[in-house]
């Protein structure tokens, strides 16, 4: 039988990363952390979020001028609107710097781990078997994110990997390594994984939707 994705919550950890000891013949070949940074810019859109809020506040203070209003009051109105938007851009934060720091990803000879959740920690094990190809995204910042896609009709939960998944990807949820130091080095680890547990070249994917000046590239 196939192995599947799985989903499995647990209060302790015997080998950090990881529900419980390694069986016999697997070890660990990596492990690795996001930067809080690539989680709340690319994973939470924090950006987005405060120009959104920028932009009330501009429109806000424009449409008082527009009505009369003094530039006391106008700078008062558009004040208002961005003190209201920090609340919202600095829970994001927090939640980033939490996430980042509860978050440990590990790349055995068998399958991929994801630990993850803040307030209810849970790990998601991704067999080789189930995976259909894999790719690392750069960025601008030196981050860097891998790419795991599922062949089909296995999924994983968009909702429990969040906001380690590819945002986009709704229909066919992809699990996403995000915002790492060394992707490229945990990249090629988990090549030559892919290919010495399946005996053939490990699988190639470029993803797509990366704005410049951002790369993605196949791993070969």
């Amino acid at each position: 039988m196939t192995p599947r994705p799985e989903i499995a919550e647990h209060d302790g950890e015997v080998i950090p990363g990881l529900p419980g000891p390694l069986p016999a013949g697997e070890s660990i070949l990596w492990q690795g952390s996001p930067i809080w940074q690539g989680v709340a810019r690319r994973g939470l859109f924090v950006r987005g979020v405060v120009i959104y809020f920028l932009l009330l506040a501009l429109l806000r203070g424009a449409d008082l001028t527009a009505g009369g209003a003094g530039l006391s009051e106008t700078l008062a109105g558009a004040a208002l609107l961005v003190v209201i938007g920090a609340v919202p851009v600095a829970l994001l934060l927090l939640f980033a710097g939490l996430s980042a720091r509860s978050t440990l990803y590990t790349i055995t000879t068998r399958r991929i781990v994801l630990r993850v959740g803040v307030a209810l920690p849970m790990t998601i094990n991704i067999p080789f078997a189930v995976i259909e190809s894999a790719g690392v995204i750069r960025h601008a910042d030196g981050t860097g994110d891998v790419v795991v896609k599922v062949m089909e009709p296995h999924r994983v939960s968009w909702m429990a990997l969040w906001p380690h998944i590819s945002p986009f990807r709704l229909a066919r949820p992809e699990p996403m390594l995000r915002a790492l130091a060394d992707a490229d080095e945990a990249a090629q680890i988990l090549a030559r994984a892919l290919a010495a547990s399946t005996e053939r070249q490990a699988p190639a994917v470029v993803s797509a939707g990366v704005s410049a000046p951002d790369r993605a590239e196949a791993m070969a």
